[in-house]
């Protein structure tokens, strides 16, 4: 007989913990990517500010699952799903399922305007940070060029849409490479001079983190030199820079970390989705309709006991994966019964630049160094493989000796700022 087949869509934290976790199962685990690796999302910032290099952060997902003989993995793209026929449409083929778990991640939300993404791009994968990254680097270069001091200051001004931790995070890191890092390789401009600008809609930065940490964070950047404006709206994004209310500002680099919206998850299914495209799903994470098909992650609305959704956090996303698995293998097991999802607060961190950041684990409140040295024993952690973790921590300890980023690399096609 057949053995039943899992299709796992997406190798994400949850799509990828999920076939991590089904090892050994009496089942045939497929895993389909659009892209060959997992991405440690949380340090892409520090791909686009330099602080380390793309494959620092990413793993092969075939690499991941080597050792496991009952999965295989397809690089291709879904398209749409069949729910009656119990086949996922790919690009290429079709691909039958007895039980499928959907896990495709989100992209960045404009809120509406789409048009905005050419000139500020968002933050979801090694493409995007590289990119940004060139774009950054560029702008020093460009300016270092320019015939006028108003071209000059436009190259040098950057601004961040969003102040939740990656808007925090890419202020201080794009404060502190120019500050810190570029401080003395240029002749003709100087990086000090570099304006941050970090635009919140918000009514202060790092929103869901306590006020006190909140405050902190937004004294923290201002001491970098990074300008926080919150309760402030962007009206307008052009190649010339942005529009905060109803002043200019002229900047070369406008990056986006404002909003997230889910891969079109409702259009594969054929369901109705909430504003943010994320699917609503039962306690045990699976379709109303469908309780063969779960969908984790960002894609997936499901909510706490107090009624709220669960956070769009790697935790929660990587949590939800090993539960599923859990849950088939107690059904391939002949096991029946209804369980429901659990999230354990594992905590919240965000880092600020150098030595600061702040966190929050249950009543505990850190912030400032110690904070920092919890969060980057964190994130080695989490990272998927010991040749990452290494990787990772020796550029850090680098780093934190000379002030250096040894990832300055201007790469791919780079669009020359306007002038005059």
């Amino acid at each position: 007989m057949t053995k039943p087949q899992i299709v796992i869509i997406g190798a994400g934290f949850g799509g990828l913990a999920a076939a991590i976790d089904l090892r050994g199962v009496d089942a045939d685990v497929t895993v389909i990517d659009k892209r060959n690796h997992h991405l440690f999302q949380p340090l892409l910032y520090q791909v686009a500010t330099a602080g380390l290099s793309p494959a620092d952060i990413a793993v092969p997902v075939r690499s991941v699952l080597r050792g496991h003989p009952n999965a295989r993995v397809l690089m291709d793209e879904v398209t749409a799903v069949d729910l009656t026929g119990r086949q996922v449409i790919t690009a290429t083929r079709r691909v039958p399922y007895d039980y499928l778990i959907v896990a495709p991640g989100a992209g960045a939300s404009y809120f509406g305007h789409d048009t905005w993404a050419g000139h500020a791009p968002g933050l979801k994968s090694i493409d995007d940070a590289t990119a940004i990254r060139s774009r950054i680097l560029a702008a020093f270069e460009q300016a270092e060029m320019a015939a006028s001091e108003t071209d000059r200051a436009r190259l040098m001004t950057f601004v961040l849409v969003g102040a939740g931790p990656t808007g925090v995070e890419m202020a201080g890191a794009i404060a502190e490479l120019a500050k810190r890092a570029l401080a003395r390789d240029f002749r003709a401009i100087d990086p000090n001079a570099t304006r941050v600008v970090l635009v919140e809609g918000g009514p202060a930065v790092l929103p869901g983190f306590p006020g006190g940490l909140a405050a902190y964070t937004k004294r923290s950047l201002e001491r970098m030199g990074v300008e926080v404006r919150c309760d402030t709206s962007v009206t307008e994004v052009t190649a010339d820079g942005v529009t905060v209310g109803e002043t200019d500002i002229p900047a070369a680099t406008v990056i986006w970390c404002a909003g997230v919206r889910a891969v079109d998850v409702g259009g594969w299914l054929g369901v109705e989705t909430e504003r943010q495209g994320r699917v609503a799903v039962g306690a045990d994470l699976s379709l109303p309709s469908q309780p063969n098909v779960f969908v984790i992650g960002d894609a997936a609305h499901a909510e706490m006991p107090d009624g709220k959704p669960f956070p769009g956090l790697a935790s929660v996303a990587k949590q939800q994966g090993q539960f599923v698995a859990r849950l088939l293998r107690a059904r391939l097991g002949g096991d029946t019964g209804s369980l429901s999802f659990r999230y354990r607060d594992l905590g919240t961190l965000a880092t600020i630049g150098r030595s600061s950041a702040v966190a929050v684990f249950g009543r505990v409140m850190l912030r400032g160094w110690l904070a920092w040295v919890v969060w980057s024993l964190a994130h080695i952690y989490l990272l998927i493989s010991f040749r990452n973790r290494l990787l990772v921590f020796v550029q850090w300890v680098w780093a934190y000796l000379t002030f250096g980023r040894g990832a300055r690399l201007i790469t791919g096609p780079t669009q020359k700022q306007r002038t005059g």
